[in-house]
């Protein structure tokens, strides 16, 4: 029963993550750094619960901040002075392995390439510590990812139907004309990246919390990043329920490559990643989910 919990718990959990990344990829703006912003999620609270004892639920406030920060150092210079498309897109790539780097260079803080398990506050008989964030039953994890992952879900929702959609759809098509017609680009461009950087810090600290360990590959750098890139774009990027599905799809993809080969290719994985990506764009761009509902628009309908 534990297996299949977990499993459930991770979609909903990366789902959260990959739909926090699509607010800013379905509308032009492809981030390859955002395995940063969830490495700062997730070493932040960490490393504060572990070196001074500072609650995550505090320590989340402190990873929010610094997320925020990066993302307006990175992106106000960024959007101020148009780098746009693939120059943008390079970046942010080099963002995601600059955290991973510094991650790995402060070894004697974070454990460098180990990683680090937070301190635990589960004693004997004592299956909860809220203070920590910390429970024993997956069964409390799973509501909590699975309110987070319907919080992720009014966001988009609310994007959606906000100005600003129209905005930065206008921005994509032609960034001259819609600062012709009033539309501030910077300001436009910055919201919705800000706004993506913090649910992605956000999915960062549970995911650290939830697996009791934090390590440079898994939560930072380069891989991450390309994962939620594939997962979106697998699953859909312009549906709602796009990203949650290709999440499902790369955590089953990643089990069966896992039970069928073991440890022996260790970038297997990412090169897979990397195979089907390409291929998804050129065949299927609209992903999964987008294919099969267009699919079913096209079914011809029964006579009455």
């Amino acid at each position: 029963m534990n297996y299949p919990l977990h499993l459930a718990i991770l979609v909903l959990l990366w789902g959260y993550i990959y739909t926090s990344w699509s607010l800013m990829g379905r509308l032009g703006l492809v981030s390859f750094g955002h395995g940063a912003f969830m490495g700062i999620g997730a070493y932040t609270v960490v490393m504060l619960w572990n070196s001074y004892s500072l609650s995550p639920w505090i320590g989340a406030f402190v990873a929010l901040a610094l997320s925020a920060m990066v993302a307006v150092v990175i992106g106000y210079p960024c959007f101020r002075f148009r780098i746009v498309g693939h120059y943008f897109a390079l970046v942010t790539l080099a963002l995601s392995e600059v955290a991973r780097l510094i991650i790995t260079a402060a070894r004697d803080t974070t454990g460098g390439s180990l990683g680090a398990t937070p301190v635990t506050a589960l004693h004997q008989g004592n299956t909860m510590a809220f203070g920590a964030l910390q429970f024993a039953g997956k069964e409390i994890w799973l509501v909590i990812v699975f309110a987070f992952w319907l919080l992720g879900l009014w966001v988009w929702r609310m994007v959606d139907r906000s100005m600003g959609r129209l905005a930065l759809q206008a921005i994509s098509e032609e960034e001259e004309a819609a600062a012709s017609i009033g539309i501030h680009v910077t300001r436009a461009k910055l919201r919705i990246t800000i706004i993506s950087a913090l649910m992605t810090c956000v999915g960062g600290i549970l995911y650290a919390q939830y697996q009791l360990y934090v390590n440079p590959d898994t939560v930072s750098g380069i891989a991450i990043s390309l994962q939620m890139v594939f997962g979106v774009i697998a699953g859909g990027m312009f549906v709602m329920l796009g990203p949650t599905v290709g999440a499902a799809f790369t955590l089953l993809l990643a089990e069966g490559l896992r039970l069928a080969f073991g440890n022996r290719y260790p970038a297997l994985d990412t090169t897979i990643y990397g195979v089907m990506l390409v291929l998804f764009i050129i065949y299927m761009p609209k992903g999964i989910l987008g294919a099969a509902l267009d699919a079913f628009r096209r079914k011809p309908q029964s006579a009455p």
